[in-house]
């Protein structure tokens, strides 16, 4: 038992000391089993003083934490953009929900230690672990707001903390654990748990669900198209599609059950085509705008996908181009500014190879077109990202002046923000629009203009962008999380 001053006596768990591990296994079952240890005791603390008066003591208990420590120079193998460490020195992060993360840090954990031949070290950090966070995962406990309880909640538990949830190692900003320890992968235990819950709030899906591949569009339509792929998937027992997965966590596992309607849609409708390990399809429809586009892949980021693409509508700028044509991104002009903090706009933002070449084989695989004749129904260009809709009603000559110096070929309001913090993130990120209307050529988008166009391409898009999933998903992974994506001194962690 610890005492803080004036504050109430601190109880905490008994957790074990920091033990050394050279077996990855082994090291994520003792994350598991802190993590649990924690969470219960949070849990039935809680439980048992939420209905009463203020407790005599103060209740805490810390994430779990991965600690390595290396003092050698020697090389490593240097094909892998991550697994390593780049100098020597002592390296942490905190870790939650490990069973979530399970095959993640299991993979992270042992090419560290294979890479320079030193293990980990696990145990309890000294990062208090917030009572919502750690009663998130039980139906029947529910942390209530400020001034319900008999007394502040603050003084008993330990809340979120804004201050220790930010960016600053993703956005490259030297950051320093507290107690002076590089950053050892990305995100901080908080800032994780921070998102988990913002995306079950946004999605109305469990974090649980997610697959390693997610498609993002801005529109509703595609949600149709991806439920009929899903249920022929099911019916096909050789496809390795196990569930398919609608708002409210309701799982369908029988191509033939009837999903009831969604009474209360949530922000950003979410859909999982699950596979047993995790390589299945996310479909995202994170409506239309920047700051969705951002909030959306800020918080999908922690779940370190393999790549995630766009498959939306935009304008097409070129009097060239006809409604249901594609637009395959090579560059982005980003005009959507919710990112201009975080990441420069003269930062480029470069187009992956293997996610290119991943769209145009779909491409040609679903509309049977090659090579030149390929160029009839695609484009590839810059996509500019703007943050006003209705630009055309504004004073038009600065606007096109721009698109025209950045050879864009398409306009929509969030493929730039996908792609750019894709990029921030180290999460391979791709584009593929299909033009639905031509505001510069007089075909804007009007009731009954663009009927047929949704008609007949939206689902051969959607199929294109699931095809170019399939493609990735049977790369080596070292091979799509390239040297590409990471900076100077990267975390070991992808």
């Amino acid at each position: 038992m610890k005492s803080f001053g004036q504050n109430l006596p601190v109880v905490s768990p008994d957790a074990p000391a920091h033990e050394a591990f050279s077996d990855a296994g082994a090291a994520v079952e003792r994350l598991i089993a802190l993590f649990a240890q924690a969470t219960k005791f949070l849990g039935e603390k809680f439980s048992q003083t939420a209905g009463g008066t203020k407790p005599e003591h103060r209740f805490r208990a810390f994430y779990p934490e991965i600690r390595f420590t290396t003092t050698s120079y020697a090389a490593t193998d240097s094909r892998l953009s991550f697994g390593h460490v780049p100098t020597p020195g002592t390296y942490s992060t905190t870790v939650t929900r490990p069973e979530l993360f399970k095959s993640y840090l299991t993979q992270q954990i042992a090419l560290l230690i294979e890479n320079h031949g030193v293990p980990v070290m696990i145990g309890a950090s000294e990062t208090p672990m917030p009572v919502h966070f750690a009663v998130a995962g039980e139906a029947d406990i529910v942390v209530p707001q400020e001034g319900v309880m008999e007394y502040p909640l603050r003084d008993v538990f330990d809340v979120p903390d804004l201050n220790v949830t930010h960016d600053a190692i993703v956005n490259g900003e030297s950051y320093l654990h507290p107690d002076g320890s590089a950053p050892l992968a990305p995100f901080t235990a908080q800032r994780i748990d921070y998102s988990l819950a913002r995306l079950t709030h946004y999605t109305a899906t469990d974090p649980d669900h997610f697959q390693n591949h997610v498609l993002f569009t801005n529109y509703q339509f595609y949600v149709s198209e991806f439920e009929a792929y899903a249920r022929a998937m099911l019916a096909d027992p050789d496809s390795g599609y196990t569930s398919f997965v609608s708002t409210g966590n309701v799982e369908i596992t029988d191509p033939d059950t009837v999903i009831p309607p969604t009474l209360k849609m949530p922000q950003m409708p979410t859909y999982h085509l699950k596979r047993a390990d995790g390589g299945g399809i996310t479909l995202v429809n994170i409506g239309v705008g920047p700051s969705n586009a951002k909030t959306a892949t800020d918080h999908i980021a922690v779940l370190r996908p393999h790549a995630w693409i766009m498959v939306g509508h935009c304008a097409g700028l070129r009097n060239s181009q006809r409604l249901g044509d594609f637009v395959l991104a090579h560059a982005y002009l980003r005009e959507d500014h919710v990112l201009d903090d975080d990441l420069p706009v003269w930062v480029p933002i470069p187009a992956l190879a293997e996610i290119q070449t991943s769209l145009e084989d779909a491409v040609e695989a679903v509309t049977e077109l090659e090579g030149y004749e390929l160029k009839r129904i695609m484009r590839t260009g810059t996509v500019a990202t703007i943050d006003n809709r209705n630009w055309e009603l504004r004073d038009q000559s600065g606007p096109v002046q721009r698109l025209s110096q950045s050879r864009a070929v398409g306009l929509d309001m969030e493929s730039a923000t996908i792609a750019a913090n894709g990029f921030r993130f180290r999460v391979p990120y791709g584009t593929l629009l299909c033009v639905s209307d031509k505001p510069l050529h007089g075909e804007l988008k009007l009731p009954g203009m663009a009927s047929d166009f949704y008609k007949t391409q939206v689902a051969r898009h959607l199929l294109i962008g699931i095809k170019a999933m399939e493609t990735l998903r049977e790369m080596p992974l070292e091979r799509i999380h390239s040297r590409k994506l990471r900076s100077f001194e990267e975390t070991a962690f992808l």
